[in-house]
Parts: C-alpha cells; structure tokens; sequence
C-alpha cells in the first residue's frame, strides 16, 4: 500500500523534476540545510555519482567559523563547493534548493557559488 507523501516530501519532488526537464545533461547542485548545519553537493545523475562535496562540518571549515547554521557559513560552503566543482570540471550546473525556498542560508549559498565560478 502507498504511504501518502508530506508536504516537504511533494515539494522536493516538484523541484526535481522541474529540475530534469530543464538540466540538459547539467550536473545538479544539491543543497541540504539543518538547523546546525549545511551541506551541498554536486551530483552527476546521469553516471549516479558525487562529483563534489562540502560541508559546515569539516575540520577547516568549523574553525574558521562560529556556527554552522547561520549567512557566513553557508556563503563559505558556496565558495568552497564552487572551487570543488571547478577542480573537478564543473562551471554549468542546476541549482537544486530541494524542498528549501531560495532564502536566506539557501540564497547565501547560491550566490556565493555563482563568485566562485559556477554558473545556473
């Protein structure tokens, strides 16, 4: 029996296929945020694999910052998962906020990715 979908879930959902139909081969820059943290990375999903990752919980990262959950921190995984993404052959991406709205940590993030190099 089919278990009915939450509203995060239905929301994610929608932004990823909208997110397929519009791709074009473009590896998808994923973002995930929790309250303490945030994560982002870049996923080939022709081939299923991660092609960059980074996140407020590695070592460089938590030392130069005071908390994993605020503007400064996810600008910094912006900076850094765009600097990833270009050492690994990345520059054209899709921007996948999942069931986020583009506000805030989400924003901060996508904007400092686009500095750095990456370009949706």
């Amino acid at each position: 029996m089919a278990e009915k979908l939450g509203t995060t879930e239905r929301r994610k959902a929608r932004v990823r296929r909208a997110l397929r139909a519009a791709a074009n081969g473009r590896p998808r820059l994923s973002v995930h945020r929790t309250s303490k943290q945030i994560y982002a990375q870049v996923i080939d999903d022709t081939a299923g694999r991660t092609l960059a990752a980074a996140s407020s919980l590695e070592k460089t990262v938590r030392e130069e910052l005071k908390s994993g959950a605020n503007i400064e921190a996810a600008a910094a995984i912006g900076k850094l998962i765009a600097e990833r993404a270009v050492a690994a052959g990345v520059k054209d991406v899709v921007f996948d906020r999942g069931a986020f709205i583009y506000h805030g940590r989400v924003k901060a993030l996508a904007e400092a990715a686009r500095e750095g190099g990456l370009n949706f």
